[in-house]
């Protein structure tokens, strides 16, 4: 059986595991994304993560890697990443074959490589061709079509999360974490949700009141319906563009899936023809925490 390692590469931390043929993550290792002398640079740090592991795992050849931004379309440097800009302009890969010149380097969004973690192993069948949506800290997109990334003209195509929504902001502003802990304290202020279970907890963020919505608090539900009507008028755009009319959702946030997929729907179903609503399709993605890493693996699936 072929084992893979899948990188998922963040601001925080490098997650770095070994996953084989049949879908089963046999080990995982975090290092923290900022534990390096300050005069190392990022890359040489996680050269140095990623030979760790290679030495633990000789015979592993295969590598994949998630990264947070664009790149270009040869998938070898690096050009926008917001949350490590000191790989902006990074030929990555070249570092990485020197480094390591018997191994094999895919690089790609992490959105995208997410997306296609789905399509290898989320455990059933899903569809050959399917809009995958992250919700987390951010909104990312990926599109699959035929079991392969959707890339766009340049490589960097389907950043759902940039694209325009409600107020002249981007969908991420609105619905990822700082536009819903805005939308919270803004409707705490509020007379009318004074009763709400949020004032009472602490270090409260998007996962506490996901959580809180699920028990039926009124001012968590609030929040998330809003962000299902703003992810629905979005979908509505991304779906004509690209006739696809399976959407997954993932990312840290899909566990509000249950609050957010009514008004979605609503938005959809007042916004598209029958065409495409007779065919509509949202499930939740099955990856969970380990999207990152399966993704990147699946990478290695790529010829």
């Amino acid at each position: 059986m072929e084992k893979f390692f899948g990188i998922d590469i963040g601001g925080t931390n490098i997650k770095i595991g070994v996953v084989n043929t049949d879908g089963e993550m046999e080990q995982k290792v975090k290092y923290g994304s900022k534990d390096r002398p300050e005069d190392m640079t990022f890359a040489d740090h996680f050269v140095n993560c990623l030979r760790n592991e290679v030495n633990n795992y000789p015979g592993i050849k295969k590598v994949g890697i998630g990264v947070p931004g664009t790149m270009s379309k040869d998938r070898s440097t690096l050009l926008e990443l917001p949350n490590l800009p000191t790989l902006c302009g990074v030929n990555l890969l070249e570092i990485l074959q020197s480094n390591f010149p018997e191994h094999i380097f895919h690089l790609e969004n992490d959105a995208n490589a997410a997306a296609l973690g789905e399509y290898y192993f989320a455990g059933e069948k899903v569809p050959e061709n399917y809009i995958f949506i992250t919700l987390g800290t951010g909104v990312g997109g990926g599109v699959i079509i035929e079991h392969d990334i959707f890339k766009g003209g340049d490589g960097n195509g389907v950043e759902i999360g940039h694209m325009l929504s409600k107020n002249g902001k981007t969908l991420e502003e609105n619905i990822g974490k700082m536009g819903i802990m805005k939308r919270a304290k803004k409707l705490m202020d509020k007379k009318k949700y004074s009763d709400s279970v949020l004032h009472n907890i602490e270090a409260l963020d998007p996962k506490k009141i996901a959580k809180e919505g699920l028990k039926g608090d009124k001012l968590a539900l609030k929040i998330y319906k809003e962000v299902g009507k703003l992810l629905g008028e979005n979908l509505v755009s991304t779906i004509r563009l690209l006739d696809i009319k399976n959407i997954i959702i993932g990312g840290g946030l899909a566990a509000s899936y249950d609050i957010i997929i009514d008004p979605c729907m609503k938005a959809l179903m007042k916004n598209l023809t029958d065409y495409y609503v007779k065919d509509i399709s949202i499930t939740k993605a099955h990856l969970g925490n380990n999207a990152g890493i399966m993704g990147a693996a699946s990478l290695c699936y790529l010829k």
